[in-house]
């Protein structure tokens, strides 16, 4: 067994220093708005600069998050769009993937090129706009599903995985009378179920992200999803509503509190799910680097 020479274990140390740091630089806001959250409102708003841990911890803002029903209801609300958004994300790309990997379709080059080719160019906001009002979606769910019902990028890798699966298996499965919905979901998609999970995740993480299509979409505020309602707080500092049983010198303090406990409370659920699924995030990159 080879010794490790000086240079290879000081390369290593300073790799482990610098990472490490990058790794702290990356997580600090996150503490910094959980601390602060946490902490005495009154000081939470005389503090500048960093704060390096929770002072005089209350819960006081988190109990007037959940207290508000304009949260609730956005969190049923992402909930909604999030399970239907993705659902029907995962089966229209899994439809288009298929009939675009499979070898017998014909002027399947020039249908990828056309899909292709919206990555570049869109209609933009004000067509796009005036189509959802044609076909009556507006200040409806359906404006933030269907209209984003498939993303291109997400097609040409989930097309490329199944464009490894070898072909012989769908010969074999429909000598024995499959059709192509059988052969699709009952073969295709359970070899396929990595770059599906890579799919639930880019899909599902838009959705609970997505705020800027319920804006220009959505006129009742019962249809607003979680990130709109953090949107209205934190820009238009519409904590007012919130803090009834505040008495008045102390709403500024504990509006700022509520402004962080917010952001923790509608980034911890994604938070909690990244870590089960980060590692597909590599091989839906490398699923899409390998071919075309």
């Amino acid at each position: 067994m080879n010794q490790r020479t000086l240079g290879e274990r000081t390369f290593d140390v300073f790799n482990v220093v610098l990472l490490t740091g990058l790794s702290l630089l990356t997580l600090y806001p996150f503490l910094y708005v959980l601390f602060a959250s946490l902490s005495d409102p009154t000081w939470v708003v005389t503090v500048r600069g960093m704060i390096w841990y929770p002072k005089d911890i209350t819960f006081a803002a988190y109990k007037l998050v959940f207290d508000n029903p304009s949260i609730l209801t956005g969190y049923l609300n992402t909930l909604i769009y999030v399970v239907v958004g993705t659902t029907v994300n995962i089966l229209m790309t899994s439809l288009g993937a298929y009939a675009l990997s499979r070898p017998s379709v014909m002027w399947k080059n020039h249908i990828m090129f056309m899909i292709v080719f919206t990555m570049f160019f869109n209609g933009g906001l004000i067509p796009t706009y005036l189509l959802v009002s044609k076909l009556g979606m507006l200040d409806s769910r359906l404006a933030l599903i269907i209209p984003a019902a498939m993303s291109a990028f997400n097609l040409i890798i989930m097309r490329t995985a199944f464009q490894g699966i070898p072909v012989s298996l769908e010969e074999s499965a429909k000598l024995d009378g499959a059709n192509d919905f059988t052969v699709l979901f009952r073969i295709i998609l359970p070899l396929s179920m990595p770059v599906v999970a890579v799919m639930i995740l880019f899909y599902g993480v838009g959705h609970w992200n997505g705020w800027f299509n319920a804006l220009i979409y959505l006129r009742t505020r019962e249809l607003y999803p979680l990130q709109l309602i953090l949107r209205e707080i934190l820009i238009t500092n519409s904590t007012d509503s919130m803090m009834t049983g505040v008495g008045g010198g102390d709403k500024m303090p504990i509006g700022e509190t509520i402004k962080y406990a917010t952001i923790i409370v509608a980034t911890l659920p994604i938070l909690c799910l990244y870590p089960f699924l980060q590692k597909y995030f590599v091989k839906g990159v490398m699923i899409g680097a390998i071919k075309g």
